[in-house]
């Protein structure tokens, strides 16, 4: 939702879903980069959720989609980022006012949680937290917090957690029950690359290892590579026969 041709109320255009049925493919949905439900500012905190109860209606359309396309038994997700919001810069180093202001951005990400919660009702579909530069300690503890409302889950961004020294890693394996979404793509961490084509030989990812703990937690996969020559290129390596016999 970046992009200026996938916001409300573009994507609750009825030709979306024509274009689906004709391509028998089916839709998921990223919340723009920038997206804050934490926004100290009640006005721009209501901008966000508004936009998020809107893109929950969305998705709700999506489900027959998902149904007839894709795996009925995996919940439809909406991904999400968590920011670390504004801060001030000191000599010596920056201070994250959500840091200094912990109780309070707590109870905002507490009421996030429960309108969520109530927006998407029965409905089979989950907003998915990723990982991108690291999780702060205090974004852990915002997560724990969120985890325990079943409307949430966790999204596994596989090149983000590498190029930033897989800092998550024991987070995501400690809550790998709630992982229902993947970012596949290859990476390195020096010098730093994201998003490269899977096979390609530029990452140095286990990738097929991944692939398989996906596959354990029955998680949706989607290849988050930025050109056609490695969306080709990603598809040619895994279709390779060899790479998923033992």
């Amino acid at each position: 939702m970046n992009f200026p041709s996938c916001q409300l109320p573009l994507l609750a255009d009825p030709s979306l879903i024509t274009l689906a049925e004709d391509a028998g493919i089916y839709y998921t949905i990223h919340l723009a980069d920038d997206f804050t439900a934490s926004s100290f500012n009640p006005l721009v905190r209501e901008a966000y959720l508004q936009t998020l109860k809107g893109a929950i209606e969305v998705a709700k359309t999506f489900l027959p989609l998902r149904d007839r396309f894709g795996d009925p038994t995996q919940p439809l997700v909406i991904n999400m980022r968590l920011t670390r919001g504004p801060y001030v810069t000191l000599p010596k180093k920056r201070v994250y006012l959500q840091e200094e202001d912990r109780l309070n951005y707590l109870d905002i990400m507490r009421e996030f949680a429960e309108k969520v919660t109530g927006w998407i009702g029965d409905a089979d579909l989950r907003v998915a937290v990723e990982n991108t530069v690291g999780y702060t300690p205090l974004q852990q503890e915002v997560l724990e917090e969120v985890l325990t409302y079943p409307a949430f889950a966790l999204t596994w961004d596989i090149g983000q957690s590498a190029v930033h020294g897989e800092t998550d890693l024991t987070f995501l394996q400690k809550h790998r029950d709630r992982l229902l979404h993947f970012h596949i793509h290859d990476a390195r961490k020096d010098p730093a690359a994201c998003h490269l084509a899977l096979g390609g030989g530029d990452g140095s990812l286990d990738l097929r290892e991944r692939l398989f703990l996906a596959g354990e937690c029955h998680a949706r996969c989607v290849l988050e590579t930025k050109t056609a020559a490695s969306i080709s290129q990603s598809i040619r390596w895994l279709s390779m026969r060899d790479l998923w016999e033992f």
